[in-house]
């Protein structure tokens, strides 16, 4: 079941989806966007253990602001201990992932529902924060 926590802006949808906050990023994710998706992020990002979904199915274009965007998400979720998965199907976007090594950090998956299952088969005990 889906509930939207925030209103959908022309950058960025927030939901809740299985316990985790997914932030949806929309169209053109250049750094106009990023300002506009950095306290939403912030905001999914904030108290302990984090579980947040990034969903890029829906962009259009992602240039460094995007990488920037992500690598604060990661790092955010990492210091709270939490968890942060990807969605990316996306080919030139996919292609910058891997160029910059985000794609190791950060292994995008192809659909929400993918993202979802990894994050559900990941043991509580003894996975990796991020």
């Amino acid at each position: 079941m889906r509930h939207e926590s925030a209103p959908l802006t022309r950058h960025l949808r927030v939901l809740r989806e299985r316990g985790h906050t997914v932030l949806e990023f929309r169209g053109e994710i250049d750094i106009a966007a990023a300002e506009e998706i950095v306290p939403h992020l912030d905001a999914a990002t904030a108290g302990p253990d984090p579980r947040v979904v990034i969903d890029l199915s829906r962009i259009e274009f992602f240039d460094c602001s995007g990488l920037r965007l992500l690598y604060r998400a990661r790092h955010r979720v990492a210091d709270r201990h939490g968890r942060l998965h990807l969605v990316c199907a996306h080919p030139l976007t996919l292609r910058m992932l891997r160029i910059t090594g985000l794609s190791r950090l950060l292994p995008p998956r192809p659909t929400l529902e993918a993202a979802l299952e990894a994050a559900q088969e990941q043991p509580e005990a003894t996975s990796d924060p991020v």
